[in-house]
């Protein structure tokens, strides 16, 4: 937030609450314009879409085919597969 973008009136009710919190004003207008792009970053991040799902890596793989059953076409048909 800039000072020239405020009123009186704000400028007066931020400098209350900055006072309230302890802090002059400049710091005060600081912070909030840091939380305000901050906020605006989550939004954007939010907003992206989401990365496809890795797939599947060597040992996950292995253990998948650990695991099949020999005696289904699955696990036989995994297992043939080169």
């Amino acid at each position: 937030m800039d000072d020239k973008k405020l009123t009186e009136g704000q400028r007066a009710y931020e400098a209350r609450r900055a006072a309230k919190a302890g802090m002059s004003l400049e710091k005060w207008l600081r912070l909030k314009e840091k939380e305000a792009e901050a906020a605006a970053r989550a939004r954007e991040e939010a907003a992206a879409p989401a990365k496809p799902p890795k797939p599947p890596g060597f040992w996950s793989r292995l253990l998948d085919r650990a695991h099949a059953p020999l005696d289904t076409p699955e696990g036989t048909a995994k297992r043939k597969k080169k």
